[in-house]
């Protein structure tokens, strides 16, 4: 409906235009001469020869009266051409005046095409620069509708491709549903809901595995260490050495069974390390981007930034602050407080809910891999979030520190400067 609003629009804009040029190509550069008034004013000018100071004018037209000796002995105005030469010059009508059939003077009528084709000249400039102003308004107008409709809504959805690509699927795409592609950004954002609930079933297989391994681990070395105890007790018993000898390679093996064990436990935990981290120079300006779209409910209140370059993967940095506002909004649902500064060599991040926080217990344990705070029982989740975050800070030369604030839990982010790489 727009789009044929504006069309419409642009469609009449040009339609007055090139009215105004054909009105322009077809008139005539000249009017042809009022012949009726003009014998008018000979005449008259000849009845009031002798009287021509009192003589009056009736007709719309200026003229200048010359006797014999070409001085001016009547104008109907100031500025006209008060001489052959000029009035030749200036393409004036010029008349004898004649009384008693003797030439007593000229008649100068002064022409005023030129005035009346530079009033329509401007006329005519007004209309085509009203024209070209009003298509430029439409344009713009346009414009804008286009960035606000599709340019915007585009790069939203490559942010939040990106986002979904490093592993960010808490953060909803905003949506329009009334633009062009409400229902296209919805589609995306039901794909990060389908991607979310698939990486969850894969966290709760990935957590059954580990409970897997963790019971077979026990199964497996209860009676490895039967076997080991009975070949130590028959390693002691025996008297020849060729048995002994026997008994303590079984106790070998049964410790090299134990340690492939205790291998095949720790193997569950090395997944991590297959994530990319690249950093990079940052502007400080690109922080603010981060944590806006971090708080994608507006629970925080940024506050300035200092002006420095950090040394981090921009990717990466949205992942931790993603996981960090995720949490929060997860566990505690209030407001967030935010303080930024520059602290020994590094911009600190400091995030803070109102959630109460965790025990002192539990603290210690919430940057371990699957560990969660006893206030996530009922709340779906990986316990993955600040595990993975604390990762991707070590590997950008920063780190994240988890301690009880005032109000709740805080959340610190150390984010490494560049010139201190």
């Amino acid at each position: 409906m727009r789009s044929r609003s504006f069309f419409a629009g642009l469609c009449l804009v040009f339609a007055v235009e090139l009215a105004v040029l054909v009105l322009f190509m077809g008139r005539r550069t000249e009017k042809p001469q009022d012949t009726v008034a003009v014998n008018e004013i000979v005449q008259t000018v000849q009845q009031d020869w002798d009287s021509l100071a009192d003589h009056v004018n009736n007709t719309g037209f200026d003229y200048v009266v010359l006797d014999a000796d070409a001085a001016v002995v009547y104008r109907t105005r100031p500025g006209l051409s008060e001489s052959l030469h000029a009035a030749i010059a200036h393409r004036d009508t010029m008349l004898d005046v004649e009384v008693g059939g003797m030439l007593v003077g000229k008649l100068i009528i002064y022409n005023d095409d030129v005035l009346a084709l530079q009033s329509e000249k401007q006329a005519i400039i007004f209309a085509v620069a009203a024209a070209l102003f009003l298509q430029f308004a439409i344009c713009a107008g346009y414009f804008c509708y286009l960035r606000r409709t599709m340019v915007v809504p585009f790069r939203k959805l490559e942010q939040f491709a990106q986002r979904v690509a490093g592993g960010s699927l808490d953060v909803p795409l905003e949506m329009d549903q009334h633009n062009l592609f409400g229902a296209f950004t919805e589609s995306f954002d039901l794909m990060r809901t389908e991607l979310k609930r698939a990486r969850l079933a894969e966290a709760k297989v990935a957590e059954e595995k580990k409970e897997l391994v963790a019971k077979l681990s026990h199964d497996i070395k209860t009676p490895v260490a039967s076997i080991k105890a009975a070949s130590e007790v028959g390693a002691a018993l025996v008297a020849d050495g060729k048995n002994r000898e026997n008994y303590q390679q079984i106790t070998q093996k049964a410790d090299q069974i134990n340690t492939l064990v205790t291998n095949l436990f720790s193997a569950t935990l090395e997944e991590l390390h297959e994530l990319t981290v690249t950093p990079s120079d940052l502007g400080s300006g690109e922080l603010r981007i981060l944590l806006k779209n971090a708080d994608y409910l507006h629970r925080a209140a940024l506050p300035a930034i200092p002006d420095c370059l950090l040394f981090a993967d921009r990717l990466r940095l949205q992942q931790v602050f993603d996981n960090i506002f995720a949490n929060s909004y997860k566990y505690a649902g209030t407001k967030i407080d935010v303080a930024v500064e520059l602290k020994e060599g590094y911009l600190t991040v400091c995030v803070e809910d109102c959630g109460g926080g965790s025990s002192e217990q539990e603290l210690h344990h919430l940057k371990e891999k699957y560990k969660r705070g006893g206030n996530a029982k009922d709340i779906e989740g990986a316990g993955l979030g600040l595990y993975i975050s604390d990762h991707l800070m070590l590997e950008m030369g920063g780190r994240l520190e988890l301690e009880n604030g005032t109000s709740g839990l805080k959340v610190t982010v150390w984010i490494a400067l560049s010139h201190g790489i």
